[in-house]
């Protein structure tokens, strides 16, 4: 594995890291959201679910979707995580740790079972041995794209080998992020065989992704003036909505379907271009895109992914990182809304969040994206380079 594609891993995996720890859209946020959603309509029939997390990014969108549709809906967690977000919806609420208290677990059945913030594989056996192979007919595991060991082909799809751990022991999970969603993965398997439903995102966004490697495009774009655009305008990118993902992961458990999916998007390939021109025109601020080479980014010592999110060059070791197929899922009923929505709705939900938080991208030195005055420099010197 090529030192930039570990480097992409470990940032996603901080990321999401900070996602679980209780960095979450604020029960606002998600309502808004959630009236964005068009109908959900009501499900054929009504199941038990249980969400093992259900408060974080996604699992919120998750819970509901799955109770507007009629499903019994269970979530468990610590409690610590964003108290209150689920007010309002009928859930039950069972109060444990995935790191030695699943007692709550114990003698309960479910029809359903989606876990959504497991990256070590001990917690998805202690959850199979907790809950035991008879307590669900379907346990879906929500993994990543980031388990393939080459991102260098276009197309990759679920039959691409996997990243292997080198240490089987290790659960640090900022330097081994795929390699151990990998080994979750094997595990659930073991834990439910036949039972199993590997989901694996690209890069999550919408309202609510408080990492910030999509929401600094919408907020950077809203600011106006002259941005910095990167790499070729045809670069390909893949992103997908929380909300596409939650409510596909229900109809998913709805439909019964097992085996493995790649989930991202969206439909047809989209271009940065394409992602950019489509974020501006959910603004009316006056707007300069100036596209700079990747190579000259790079001597600028201007990462891909994280000083310019959700892009990445497409050549070398990361030809296909952003080019995974979704055949598969797509198959299965898999579907978007516009990126206008998200977008538009990103912005909404970033004007709610508190002070600090809306203006980190400014202040700290390791968000993604570039401060202003860094951004400017580059420009500058790109226009020097080229007028030279």
């Amino acid at each position: 594995m090529s030192t930039s594609r570990r480097t992409f891993l470990r940032t996603s995996a901080l990321a999401g890291g900070a996602l679980g720890l209780g960095i979450a859209p604020r029960l606002g946020a998600l309502e808004a959201g959630a009236r964005a959603s068009a109908s959900p309509g009501t499900a054929p029939r009504a199941l038990r679910m249980l969400i093992l997390g259900g408060t974080g990014f996604t699992g919120p969108y998750q819970v509901r979707y799955a109770a507007a549709r009629g499903h019994q809906v269970t979530v468990f967690n610590r409690g610590r995580t964003n108290p209150g977000i689920l007010d309002g919806v009928q859930v039950e609420e069972l109060i444990g740790d995935r790191n030695g208290d699943l007692k709550a677990l114990e003698g309960r059945r479910w029809d359903v079972v989606i876990d959504n913030p497991t990256s070590l594989p001990r917690w998805v056996r202690t959850a199979g041995e907790a809950l035991g192979n008879s307590a669900a007919r379907q346990y879906i595991f929500i993994s990543t794209i980031s388990v393939y060991a080459d991102s260098s082909r276009p197309g990759m799809d679920e039959t691409t080998p996997l990243l292997e751990l080198e240490d089987p022991t290790t659960e640090d999970v900022p330097r081994n992020y795929g390699a151990l969603k990998a080994a979750a993965e094997r595990e659930a398997e073991r834990q439910f065989p036949g039972k199993t439903t590997v989901i694996r995102p690209g890069l999550i966004v919408g309202p609510g992704d408080r990492s910030d490697r999509f929401t600094y495009w919408p907020v950077r774009i809203a600011r106006g003036g002259e941005v910095l655009a990167p790499g070729d305008p045809t670069d390909p990118v893949q992103i997908i909505d929380a909300r596409d993902l939650a409510e596909w992961t229900i109809r998913m458990a709805e439909q019964g379907e097992t085996g493995i999916y790649n989930a991202t998007g969206p439909a047809s390939e989209l271009s940065i271009a394409e992602m950019l021109y489509g974020i501006r025109a959910v603004t009316s601020v006056p707007i300069d895109f100036t596209w700079v080479d990747a190579d000259f980014l790079a001597q600028q010592n201007v990462r891909a992914w994280s000083n310019m999110p959700v892009w990445v060059p497409p050549r070398g070791d990361s030809a296909g990182f952003s080019r995974v197929s979704i055949a598969r899922a797509l198959a299965k009923g898999l579907t978007f809304r516009p990126l206008a929505d998200t977008a538009r709705h990103t912005l909404e939900w970033h004007g709610q969040r508190p002070e600090a938080e809306r203006t980190r991208q400014a202040t700290n030195t390791n968000a993604p994206g570039l401060r202003p005055e860094r951004e400017a420099e580059v420009l500058a010197a790109w226009k020097a380079r080229t007028r030279s």
